[in-house]
């Protein structure tokens, strides 16, 4: 017997039919104490969020534009899902009460936030729980940073207070009590907040994929689901573009040792990919736990004889990059060479300026650059103890004709990063896809 977090996202609340399925998923398991419902997605390819409605009702109410028409699609959205579900339950005092508000001049983060708020009390009648407004339990510094030690305090008490309950995603209140959202896609911080509270002994994060792929869908077909992962692991593979869960999801729960369970809310007999902490020992070690990767940087490939015994030439060649207010994702060397890998996106209309200053302040023999670069990373816990990983990768990728420009591995041995042409992406991915999975 324990506690289960519960925290559906759009996709798995986007009408009647999904909530419905959200209910019996709930109500399947006693230990599912605590629901957080996000904003209702899309029900198709030509649909529109709620989120992105109520945006748009913000929007034209700045501008003095009537939202009517708008706002019209809103109630008839959360009118229609109370009457297929069959619930007692009159929405017309809350949707007005919204309307009135974002006409007042309601802040964007107000707007924004009603999505998750008005689907709570929907949520909460069709499952029998208790509505708990996170504006009274969820909270904000003066300086809109989140305050995690009141809101255990104040939240903590509550939930124990009320037993089962839902608790919308996505917002809470400043100091004055004036709404304040998270980034989007805030729901998930919600769902960790709420866990930790509760004392959660799983957060289940419901949505529309039965877990973690072990790399991207769009490169390779049908990848096969991460069972488990630690939180490093995940930390490592988002850095390099997996699509994976809010990264400041991962921090409340991380920090009280709460397991996360990514679930399908379309298929719930599917196990999904458990996180785990990045302590826990048990398990088969696999090899690799995932691929993920980048495109679009640039290499400044800078050689000088005698550079490692230059005192400070590393510390020259930093500063040229903080002068130019420019961050470097890598900085693999040799002993007479240094490199920096550049996100392309940092160097818009500053590279000529970059170029100039390394060659004045650091005065290297040569500065090349290579540009259409990318980056993989393949990630695991488990390749610090299997003799071979490395001599597997790169004859994988020597089969596959795919030039490595650049190498980096940290020093803990779960991840190796290499650079290859942009053109080699796809295949470079493939291919490693291929010998560590099959």
């Amino acid at each position: 017997m324990g506690i289960k977090v519960c925290k559906f996202g759009g996709s798995s609340l986007a009408d009647a039919s999904q909530i419905a399925k959200a209910v019996d998923i709930v109500k399947a398991d006693s230990d599912r104490q605590f629901v957080v419902p996000s904003a209702p997605g899309k029900r198709n390819k030509e649909d529109q969020k709620i989120t992105d409605l109520l945006y748009l009702c913000h929007a034209h109410a700045q501008q003095g534009i009537s939202f009517d028409d708008v706002f019209e699609l809103i109630c008839n959205r959360y009118k229609g899902i109370v009457a297929e579900l069959g619930l007692d339950l009159d929405m017309t005092d809350h949707l007005e009460k919204v309307k009135a508000d974002i006409a007042a001049g309601a802040s964007a983060d107000y707007a924004a936030s009603r999505g998750e708020f008005l689907n709570g009390p929907i949520v909460a009648a069709a499952l029998g729980f208790a509505f708990v407004d996170p504006a009274q339990v969820i909270f904000f510094d003066k300086k809109g940073k989140f305050d995690s030690e009141k809101t255990q305090d104040v939240l903590s008490k509550k939930l124990a207070e009320v037993g089962n309950a839902v608790v919308p995603g996505f917002f809470g209140a400043m100091p004055d009590g004036t709404i304040k959202t998270f980034s989007r896609g805030g729901s998930d911080i919600t769902g960790a907040i709420v866990a930790r509270a509760a004392g959660a002994d799983v957060y289940e994060n419901w949505t529309d994929v039965s877990g973690l792929l072990k790399t991207d869908p769009r490169i390779v077909d049908n990848p096969m689901t991460i069972a488990t992962i630690t939180y490093k692991e995940l930390r490592e593979l988002a850095y390099m573009g997996a699509s994976v869960m809010h990264e400041e999801a991962i921090f409340p729960v991380r920090k009280a040792g709460i397991p996360i369970n990514i679930r399908n809310t379309n298929a719930p007999d599917d196990a999904g990919t458990m996180i785990i902490s990045d302590s826990d020992t048990s398990g088969k070690l696999e090899s690799i736990t995932g691929i993920a990767g980048r495109k679009d940087f640039t290499v400044i490939y800078v050689e000088k004889a005698l550079m490692n015994s230059e005192v400070g030439f590393g510390r020259k060649l930093l500063e040229v990059l903080e002068e130019n207010q420019i961050s470097f994702e890598h900085m693999p060397s040799g002993i007479d060479t240094t490199s920096v890998v550049i996100a392309n996106s940092q160097l818009e209309g500053k590279l000529d300026d970059v170029l100039k200053d390394i060659k004045h302040v650091c005065k290297p023999d040569s500065v090349s650059v290579y540009e259409n670069m990318a980056l993989i990373a393949t990630v695991g816990r488990g390749m610090n103890h299997i003799v071979g990983i490395s001599g597997r990768l790169f004859g994988a990728l020597g089969k596959a004709k795919v030039n490595v420009r650049m190498i980096d591995q940290g020093s803990s041995e779960m991840n190796i990063i290499i650079g290859v042409e942009g053109d080699d992406f796809e295949n470079a991915i493939k291919a490693i896809y291929a010998e560590f999975v099959g």
